[in-house]
């Protein structure tokens, strides 16, 4: 019985899995996890008080790790309602446990932008902490290295971008230690990340619903659910359940 329910579960997360990979290979878009590797700390990136620094300066303890662009017209300003919203509930005190990075994927955003997009969303940060919510704009060389480091693909679209929605989780040292999806974070979650993040632990990330549902629509410039999948992997789970019950019971009848 152990053994049939084992292989149901994972028959249906192997198809899961197929899915969100045909997906992503189909678009391009999407994340690609890069656990346990170091980002690269030395490229130059200018804040928004136009100061120029590099991440090594900036990283120093965990790090909360996000990419948007500061024109977007879909998902960057939900991701950064989501921040902002958890740092604000989350038991954690920002500045002495953990920090926040935001850097724009748009080599023509500027630090201006930078400084306006911060003042917008960081309303539940208290002035004294907002100074560890830094904004970050660089030129097109270094946004390549920094998103083929954590496995972050992007695609262009007219004037916009085609890109998912998550939170990177940074040790103290720069390794990649954890990835949470989509706009909406729990403070449990982000605190038991961060914790992870101070000791350098990695781990795997196990929901991963937003690249999965959800598929950008260039027309609509939104993020739109992919009925299709949902409802085929909802009928095969169904089916593997009604399987491996259809199994169990005629042994059951012999008992």
């Amino acid at each position: 019985m152990k053994h049939i329910l084992i292989m149901t579960i994972i028959g249906f997360l192997g198809l899961n899995g197929v899915y969100a990979q045909f997906g992503q290979g189909e678009s391009e878009v999407g994340i690609f996890e890069h656990l346990d590797d170091t980002i690269p700390l030395d490229l130059l990136f200018v804040n928004e008080r136009s100061d120029t620094v590099t991440l090594r300066q900036i990283v120093d303890k965990p790090t909360v790790l996000s990419f948007v662009y500061f024109d977007c017209p879909g998902l960057c300003n939900p991701l950064l309602d989501g921040i902002n919203e958890v740092v604000g509930k989350a038991d954690l005190k920002l500045g002495v446990d953990y920090q926040v990075v935001t850097i724009s994927f748009n080599y023509f955003d500027t630090p201006e932008k930078a400084k306006d997009k911060k003042k917008n969303f960081s309303t539940l940060i208290s002035k004294d902490n907002s100074q560890y919510w830094t904004y970050l704009t660089t030129d097109s060389a270094s946004i390549e290295k920094i998103l083929n480091a954590v496995g972050y693909r992007i695609k262009k679209v007219g004037v916009d971008w085609v890109h998912p929605s998550a939170i990177i989780l940074l040790s103290p040292d720069g390794k990649i230690t954890r990835y949470l999806y989509g706009t909406y974070f729990l403070p449990f979650d982000l605190k038991m990340a961060v914790s992870e993040a101070s000791k350098g632990i990695s781990r795997p990330t196990i929901n991963r619903v937003l690249e999965f549902c959800f598929s950008y629509d260039p027309q609509g410039q939104k993020y739109s659910l992919q009925i299709t999948k949902v409802a085929a992997t909802i009928i095969i789970a169904f089916a593997l359940i009604l399987i491996a019950i259809m199994m169990i019971k005629p042994k059951r009848k012999e008992k």
